[in-house]
């Protein structure tokens, strides 16, 4: 006896490959890729449209008005955002719409009018950052991240068209992309260089411009208040002291809708005056509701005043 074999035993030889059931098997897995294939096919894209609402009055503002003061014009949040919608569906046509993000900020993230209205329409979400004591939007870029990042993540969108130029937003397009969605920029003509950062722009899948004539139908500029030049023309008798006082009420409703409770209770123990960028900006809407300028009647000014006051201290 060979020693070897002695110590290892005989050699065993495999037996016979089971070619049908290797058959099967492969069969089985074709039919699994097959459904799965079919099932893709069958399901349709998904994008959502991603608006940076401080970017898009500020480009906006700029490009048709040539300021960047929302008290200064009307922006038509409405019908821009049907134009978005609309021109999506070009972009994307074998796509479905999930909803709209409008990203916007607002005192201790409290809505005012204008939001609450575009809440209010059908797909459309609004997501509220808050504003500094310098206008300043803050938390808004990770908001757009979050979203983004969320529904690429769960495979809820597979394209999304996103509207801003702040270099902040790299990191949502970064983290919307490693879960295999395209990312679109979308950003307002500037007027003079750019008014998106570079690296944004380097790193999404495309990019689109908006010029003046898509803008221009959604931005009026209002008829506000010039020291230096001409006043509002003002039709009809002059107002009443109780109608500049009512004016005074209204202006105040919409400055406390606007700024929240929080700046009311700054203003509160400087009664009955009132800082001079808060007083100006009450003779501005004054003035535009009024269409008369109020320079030449001092008495109408301290009922505007009076009529301010009125409305804040109820809602104290």
């Amino acid at each position: 006896m060979n020693d070897t074999q002695g110590l290892t035993g005989p050699q065993e030889h495999p037996g016979p490959l089971d070619l049908a059931a290797i058959a099967a098997g492969v069969e089985r897995t074709n039919e699994l890729l097959t459904r799965v294939l079919a099932e893709v096919a069958t399901t349709p894209s998904t994008h959502a449209i991603f608006v940076d609402a401080g970017y898009v009055y500020a480009a906006a503002g700029r490009l048709v008005t040539g300021t960047e003061d929302r008290r200064t014009f009307d922006l038509d949040a409405e019908g821009l955002i049907e134009a978005f919608i609309d021109r999506a569906r070009t972009i994307f046509p074998d796509s479905r719409l999930l909803r709209v993000y409008w990203y916007d900020g607002a005192r201790r993230r409290i809505h005012t009018t204008e939001q609450q209205s575009i809440a209010e329409l059908p797909d459309v979400k609004v997501r509220l950052g808050n504003l500094n004591a310098n206008n300043q939007q803050k938390g808004v870029d990770s908001l757009i991240r979050t979203d983004l990042e969320s529904l690429a993540r769960h495979r809820a969108i597979s394209d999304a068209a996103l509207i801003g130029g702040d270099e902040d937003l790299v990191s949502a397009v970064e983290a919307a992309q490693g879960y295999g969605a395209r990312v679109h920029l979308w950003g307002i003509e500037a007027v003079g260089g750019r008014n998106q950062a570079e690296p944004l722009l380097w790193e999404v899948d495309s990019q689109r411009t908006f010029d003046l004539d898509f803008c221009k139908p959604y931005v009026t500029r209002r008829a506000v208040y010039e020291p230096f030049g001409d006043a509002p023309v003002h039709q009809g008798p002059t107002p009443t002291r109780d109608d500049v006082r009512f004016v005074g009420a209204r202006v105040a409703a919409q400055w406390l809708g606007s700024r929240g409770r929080a700046s009311l209770a700054e203003l509160l123990p400087g009664h009955p005056y009132l800082p001079g960028s808060v007083d100006q900006e009450l003779l501005v809407e004054a003035e535009a509701l009024l269409g008369l300028s109020l320079r030449g009647h001092a008495d109408l000014r301290r009922a505007l005043r009076d009529g301010f006051w009125d409305h804040l201290r109820t809602q104290y």
